[in-house]
């Protein structure tokens, strides 16, 4: 039992770790100049790819629990979901604070002329819940709430691949690969929730016919 425990405080470590390495490149790439002509925008991009890339890491491990059979994928959700909300965050960051100067009436007045700005910050504001409420202790007080309030997961995965779509202005082919996996992930919940259901009619059918 003490092994388990110490294999599994081993591989939070590792995941920890794996899932703090894109930062770090980026705070090295930094500190190093080697962001290119135009480092904001690069920093823009790249913290919104790494966002889009641990949120389709997190929705894909629930997937991962039922295909394998295993449980040890879901282990991970509550790390990885606000490592994607601290990626969203660094992007936001790089908005407001680098690219905006944390001029609020500039933002203001930028807002009508990029109406992308608004759909990322209705995508990060679904996010900012689930980020607040994913301790256990939170999922114990908010009980059935909790799952229903963490559906919000996949409004904000939608309203983010129509915030990268609204960005990209020539090649298309990333957020079409991110929007064809990001469907096929949340097709795999709804396949799941309809078998769900029917098996649940079944049993009470079968308790009718009883």
């Amino acid at each position: 039992m003490a092994i388990g425990k110490i294999q599994g405080r081993v591989y939070r470590f590792l995941v920890f770790i794996a899932c703090l390495l894109p930062f770090f490149c980026l705070l090295i790439d930094t500190l190093l100049g080697r962001l290119g002509a135009n480092p904001v925008e690069t920093l823009h991009f790249r913290t919104g790819d790494w966002t889009l890339r641990f949120l389709c890491l997190t929705l894909a491990l629930r997937p991962a629990r039922v295909l394998s059979g295993q449980n040890w994928p879901l282990r991970f959700r509550r790390m990885v979901g606000l490592f994607t909300f601290f990626y969203a965050t660094l992007h936001m960051l790089v908005y407001v604070a680098l690219d905006q100067s944390f001029s609020w009436a500039q933002i203001r007045d930028e807002i009508p002329e990029t109406p992308y700005v608004i759909v990322g910050l209705l995508a990060y504001l679904l996010l900012t819940p689930l980020a607040l409420t994913s301790t256990k202790k939170m999922q114990r007080r908010l009980g059935r709430n909790w799952k229903k309030l963490h559906s919000l997961i996949y409004g904000a995965a939608l309203l983010a691949l129509g915030h990268y779509f609204w960005l990209v202005k020539k090649d298309y082919s990333e957020p079409l690969f991110y929007t064809i996996l990001i469907l096929l992930l949340l097709g795999f919940r709804v396949a799941q929730a309809r078998r769900k259901r029917r098996r649940i009619r079944n049993s009470a059918q079968l308790l009718g016919d009883g």
